[in-house]
């Protein structure tokens, strides 16, 4: 979902700092209800975890270029119900911060767009789940409606963010419809691929329950209205 370089310039990006400066302070609220959570330390290493983890879905699997953007994995939901949303917002814009000052030079201009793009989906993910998973349910027991629910509304948020900053940037017209609209029939297949993995990795979270209690993942993950 990396946008690409002429899609919003000049002053127009300006929005894209505010927008991003809104997500991080959010994130902050966020972090600081982990700490409360699993204290420094465990901030600190599911932080850590969940940026080598998008770092590797950003650059290590594939990725391809359709319309306004890219087409990436992003796995949003997965993180949040392994590390909890603070955590995962952090490991979210340092993953995307360290691919773009290492690997993408050309991507850091539009970091507040991406970083924007990827955060407000997970917080309206965080707030979803809190409505339609009972408080008796531990992440590690979600069924397949659950987690699909959870993977289409971030992976909704982020294609509706993309087509707000193809829109805002370049207008109206048919061609920019065109391209935001194959990009986002492009992006939604990853809908049908993201609860598989949810349902894969939560399996394996029930067979390690040892990790509970450790800080290296989110305690509701193992136990239930936490």
């Amino acid at each position: 979902m990396h946008i690409e370089e002429h899609v919003v310039t000049g002053a127009k990006i300006i929005l894209s700092y505010a927008t991003a400066a809104g997500a991080g302070l959010y994130s902050l609220k966020l972090a600081a209800n982990a700490v409360r959570e699993a204290g420094i330390g465990g901030l600190a290493a599911r932080s850590a975890a969940a940026t080598a983890l998008v770092f590797g879905f950003f650059e290590v699997l594939p990725h391809y270029p359709v319309g306004v953007s890219e087409v990436h994995l992003n796995l949003g939901s997965t993180l949040m119900l392994l590390f909890g949303a603070g955590p995962a917002a952090i490991g979210l814009a340092l993953g995307l911060l360290v691919q773009g000052l290492f690997f993408a030079p050309f991507d850091l201009p539009q970091y507040g767009m991406n970083m924007t793009t990827l955060l407000v989906p997970l917080f309206a993910i965080h707030a979803l789940a809190k409505r339609i998973i009972p408080a008796q349910t531990a992440y590690a027991d979600l069924n397949y409606g659950q987690v699909l629910a959870l993977s289409v509304a971030f992976q909704g948020g982020v294609v509706a963010w993309v087509a707000f900053w193809a829109i805002y940037g370049q207008g109206s017209g048919a061609a920019n419809l065109t391209a935001v609209a194959s990009f986002g029939a492009a992006y939604m297949l990853v809908v049908l691929l993201e609860p598989l993995v949810d349902l894969v990795v939560l399996a394996g979270a029930k067979k390690l329950r040892g990790l509970a209690g450790t800080g290296l993942v989110t305690r509701r993950l193992h136990s239930a209205g936490v």
